[in-house]
């Protein structure tokens, strides 16, 4: 009679395996805010100057956030964005609602997507003016650069990149997004 291997320890193996893939070699904690955000000044339109890519927002230009407070504390936002800076490219939109967290300065938000599907927001950093803004998550997948003006001083990005690896993440993974026709294409812009 011929023993046949138990298929036990193959399952734990591949299961390790598979665990090990989900989690990667990033072992960091996750990404907290000590930022404390005023509400009202953060409201209005923020450009996506950078980001790291995505599908939801892949090949996306003069793509802007805009959030308005609503009554019962949540934020009403809305995605602008266009595929192309073509005279016939429409502006398109994606409305969702973020829901600010109790006890975080109001720095962290679950953003709700069509009413099923959450995902984490957190304003890692503010201008003191409110001119721009460091936002991520916290395992670090996403991040973004925001500016209140559509076109970011090559300085300042550089400098707000910087911050960004001070956060943790890997800057050569933020690329800029083209918020008008001339940056289309140039060294360090989204394709």
């Amino acid at each position: 009679m011929r023993l046949r291997p138990s298929p036990a320890p193959i399952v734990v193996l591949l299961a390790a395996l598979l665990a090990g893939c989900a989690t990667g070699s990033d072992q960091r904690p996750p990404l907290i805010s000590s930022a404390t955000v005023d509400l009202e000044r953060y409201m209005g339109a923020w450009h996506v100057i950078g980001r790291i890519d995505y599908f939801g927002e892949r090949g996306d230009v003069a793509s802007e956030d805009v959030y308005t407070l609503a009554s019962n504390g949540q934020v009403d936002t809305v995605y602008r964005y266009r595929k192309s800076f073509d005279d016939d490219a429409k502006v398109k939109t994606l409305k969702s609602v973020g829901l600010v967290q109790p006890d975080s300065g109001n720095a962290f938000w679950r953003i709700r997507f069509f009413g099923l599907f959450k995902a984490d927001y957190l304003i890692l950093e503010v201008a003191e003016d409110y001119s721009w803004a460091l936002i991520g998550q916290p395992d670090r997948r996403l991040g973004w650069i925001f500016g209140r003006q559509a076109v970011m001083p090559d300085a300042l990005y550089a400098e707000l990149l910087a911050k960004m690896r001070g956060y943790g993440y890997n800057s050569s993974k933020l690329l800029r997004v083209a918020q008008v026709p001339e940056q289309v294409g140039k060294p360090g812009f989204h394709d």
